[in-house]
């Protein structure tokens, strides 16, 4: 498996392109990604009871297990909008399905943005008309999508499957309001290999526990967090089965596209600076650590001393303790940025500015031995900054 330069669109048979629909002042903010042939498809979507209607309209569409085209939107989230939001989304649906020519069915619709305002339908009718994934610009997918994202967030994988080499694409978006149950984020997963969507679907929520939901910024679950998974088929491979060695290689392959997609997001968390990944092991079952793990890396404490590259590991072990993960209080050990800072519950000595010096970097590691069993589980998270504060008090304007 190996990753190569490309787009949402380099697997076989995908398309995608954006424009600039004025639903922002100045950046592209309507995107499109489009397959020649209906894909089995899959999805998970948020937690929070308030669902903006894209995500009504969106579950709908996954239970019929064919996807043709995702429309998205940002710089408004069509989220506690009532009725009309509703329509509108459909509106969306229907624009699309007309343009491209294929069941409004298989059209998924998604937006993101400021909560509480009416789509600005004029502009998104002209946005669509001004689509056209013929000129083959798919770079500008990922730009249409973000919101207060510094950075945009791709990658894809190649392997070989059933001796079809097989491409895997992956773009999101997430910068605020991070708090995954599935994670507060848009993600859109592309591939050419041929899999069913009850296989996809069952494959997208094992892995989505083990990487979308151990992220968190803020502690906030949005109303319009989705993930979208498509697989058109047009490698060539025969149809991947569960239990088999294709089934592995395929599980792997989206594995790192959600992982590394789920770091990325944690990474530019609003005003981070510094990305903390937090591991958990000698756990009793897996569950137990990614618990640990998830309130490590949300706690408000932790994040402010790692802003502060303050090597204060009682903030750590305080989280471990309110978590509500099973420990021995008395076993466990803590390294902070390669420092053994705490072993057998018992302290150990190290160099404070050296310590410092070193929770300067940019990527921030913190390991935790329960000393329980053999489980393991990871978190990814950021600092929590002065920017942060800044960002979200003028959000709205």
């Amino acid at each position: 498996m190996k990753e190569i330069k490309g787009t949402i669109a380099s697997p076989k048979g995908f398309y995608a392109d954006a424009t600039h629909a004025k639903l922002k002042h100045k950046k592209r903010d309507l995107g499109v990604i489009f397959s020649e042939t209906p894909a089995s498809c899959a999805g998970v979507f948020t937690t929070n009871q308030i669902q903006a209607a894209p995500v009504k309209l969106d579950q709908e569409v996954i239970k019929g297990s064919l996807l043709q085209a995702i429309i998205v939107n940002s710089g408004n989230a069509n989220a506690v909008t009532g009725e009309q939001g509703e329509r509108d989304a459909r509106l969306m649906q229907s624009l699309l399905a007309k343009k491209l020519d294929i069941p409004e069915g298989q059209i998924a619709v998604c937006s993101t943005g400021v909560i509480g305002k009416l789509m600005p339908m004029d502009k998104v009718k002209a946005g669509i008309s001004a689509i056209d994934l013929k000129r083959h610009q798919p770079e500008y997918f990922s730009e249409s999508i973000l919101t207060t994202d510094l950075v945009t967030k791709e990658i894809v994988l190649q392997r070989e499957i059933n001796g079809e080499v097989v491409t895997m694409a992956g773009v999101a978006k997430g910068s605020g309001m991070i708090h995954p149950n599935m994670a507060t984020m848009l993600a859109f997963i592309t591939t050419d290999a041929k899999i069913e969507s009850s296989l996809l679907q069952q494959l997208l929520s094992e892995l989505t526990e083990t990487t979308f939901n151990q992220i968190t910024v803020d502690g906030d679950t949005s109303t319009n967090d989705t993930v979208l998974v498509m697989a058109n088929g047009q490698a060539g491979n025969s149809p991947i089965k569960a239990a088999t060695e294709s089934y592995q290689q395929f599980r792997e392959m989206l594995k790192q596209v959600m992982t590394t997609l789920a770091k990325k997001i944690a990474a530019d968390g609003e005003g981070a600076t510094k990305l903390i990944e937090v591991t958990v092991k000698g756990a009793d079952d897996e569950q137990n650590a990614r618990l640990i793990a998830k309130k490590i890396v949300g706690s408000a404490l932790v994040k402010t001393a790692i802003f502060g590259s303050d090597p204060n590991w009682g903030r750590i072990i305080c989280a471990i303790g309110y978590s509500g993960g099973v420990i021995n209080p008395d076993k466990i050990d803590i390294t902070l940025a390669n420092q053994l800072v705490l072993h057998q519950a018992t302290p150990v000595s190290f160099d404070e500015f050296k310590m410092q010096e070193m929770l300067k970097q940019e990527t921030i590691e913190i390991i935790v031995n329960l000393n329980q069993g053999d489980k393991a589980a990871q978190a990814w998270g950021c600092d929590l900054t002065y920017a942060y504060v800044e960002i979200n008090a003028l959000y709205h304007t």
